[in-house]
């Protein structure tokens, strides 16, 4: 009975499987697009990242790479064509007329290069701001990439007769020469140039799977997608917004603005302008590093811990010492430390480049933060915007003062807070003033004790206590 049972379904699933594979044939092909056609840099990554993403999400049977770059940024590479490799989506490029630098090794890591006729892909050297070629210690850790991404994609076994031979898909000492100079491949490339592939000598040579017009061809004559369904990236402003703070230029002016707002906010009385536009310099700077997970909790509250002994030295500890230099030192180890990509204290993974990067970006803010505070602390108070962060009327009048020394001894009072630096009023005249007694409120009765450079250091008058 049973069998007879089954006999009688077996028809009935046939017709199902059937159904269900033609509707599956029918069903066009999910084709997701990103268009890379600007600068390598963090944008672009950004797009890629959160491409890929959406395209696993909805499901895509593929992603076309829509890519016309000169380069770019060699860490935003690096992170890219490891994105690639690892993505469990084929990921193939459309190269629409330049794959140079950072844009060849990107197309390096796809499955499949396809190229506009008249395209090039090469010219991989690794060179500065000014187009000049960067020590051989950058130029060697770039052969690495190229050589292991071309290794990436395995090789072919070619059987004739009873020899068996392996030959690269993608061949390594090819891609090594669009870095190396001094690479020699007969018939390719002599020593002294840096190999960039036309389309044909793309296809010739193996870095090139077919040549093409337009992506719709792309699809469905080279990759075989037919019929098929394209969905392109769009990116947000926010998205945008992201890549452009962490732009190296701007991350470095970030730092500047925080080291100069803090240092101007210390000089100044009362709390404002310079205090308000160092805390939206510090958030600017690490919301996009901790939203796209480079910026760790722990990376976040060293900075907070440095400004807390900062705060310390200033406001508690009289002068300056041990505690200011390690709040110093943990300001700038946060900086730096955002800027790496690490897995909590693991930095295995960061290499000598992204290393070579942070520390430019830091060292940049730190050197231009301190020479824009030598260069402002001199007009302060003069003129424009700047007048109103300084008391420029008082200070003319201070510097017509009875000499320093006949002051020693005299009492006078705070005329703002001192913290430990501000302004004394000494028989009706207005001194630059440093507390030797750590905070003093404005009004506070205060002792001249010495001089020193302009200024007097004072010490609170301590008051008689209550009957």
């Amino acid at each position: 009975m049973k069998r007879i049972a089954a006999l009688a379904l077996m028809p009935i699933i046939g017709w199902i499987s059937v159904k269900a594979s033609a509707e599956q044939m029918d069903s066009p092909a999910s084709i997701y697009k990103i268009d890379i056609r600007q600068e390598i840099n963090r944008t672009s990554q950004i797009y890629l990242r959160k491409g890929l993403s959406e395209a696993q999400t909805m499901g895509a049977d593929a992603v076309l790479i829509h890519l016309n770059t000169y380069g770019g940024l060699l860490d935003a590479a690096d992170s890219m064509r490891t994105a690639i490799l690892y993505s469990p989506i084929p990921v193939y490029v459309f190269i629409d007329n330049n794959a140079a630098s950072a844009g060849a090794l990107i197309s390096l890591a796809c499955k499949r290069i396809y190229m506009r006729r008249g395209a090039n892909i090469g010219a991989a050297t690794v060179v500065d701001e000014t187009g000049q070629a960067l020590p051989d210690k950058y130029q060697s850790y770039m052969r690495s990439l190229m050589r292991s991404t071309a290794e990436a994609h395995g090789q072919d076994t070619i059987v004739s007769g009873q020899d068996t031979t392996y030959r690269w898909r993608r061949d390594p000492q090819i891609a090594e020469a669009m870095v190396d100079r001094g690479s020699v491949i007969p018939h390719l490339v002599d020593s002294g140039r840096t190999l960039t592939l036309t389309a044909d000598e793309a296809v010739k040579w193996g870095f090139c799977d077919g040549i093409a017009d337009s992506v719709d061809e792309v699809v469905t004559r080279l990759m075989g997608y037919e019929p098929y369904r394209l969905t392109s990236f769009t990116p947000s402003w926010l998205d945008d917004l992201k890549g452009f703070l962490m732009n190296p230029v701007v991350q470095s002016i970030l730092i500047l603005l925080i080291i100069g707002g803090i240092y101007f906010e210390l000089q100044s009385p009362g709390i404002g302008f310079p205090l308000a536009a160092s805390i939206v310099a510090a958030a600017l700077y690490f919301s996009p590093l901790y939203i796209e997970g480079l910026a760790e909790n722990w990376e976040i509250l060293l900075f907070v811990f440095g400004l807390m002994l900062i705060a310390i030295e200033i406001f508690v500890i009289p002068g300056f010492g041990v505690t200011g230099v390690c709040g110093i030192v943990a300001m700038i180890a946060g900086f730096f430390l955002c800027l790496l990509d690490n897995i909590r204290f693991d930095f295995s993974g960061v290499h000598s480049v992204d290393t070579g990067r942070a520390t430019m970006i830091v060292l940049s803010g730190i050197v231009f933060g301190s020479l824009a505070m030598l260069w402002m602390s001199d007009r302060i108070g003069k003129k424009g915007v700047l007048s109103r962060m300084a008391l420029s009327a008082d200070l003319k009048d201070a510097v017509a003062t009875p000499v320093l020394a006949d002051l020693v001894g005299k009492e006078g009072v705070a005329d703002t807070v001192l913290r430990p630096s501000g302004k004394v009023l000494v028989d009706g005249r207005l001194y630059d003033g440093i507390s030797e007694s750590g905070f003093i409120e404005r009004g506070t009765a205060v002792l001249i004790t010495r001089f020193e450079n302009a200024q007097v250091y004072v010490e609170q008058v301590a008051q008689a206590p209550p009957r």
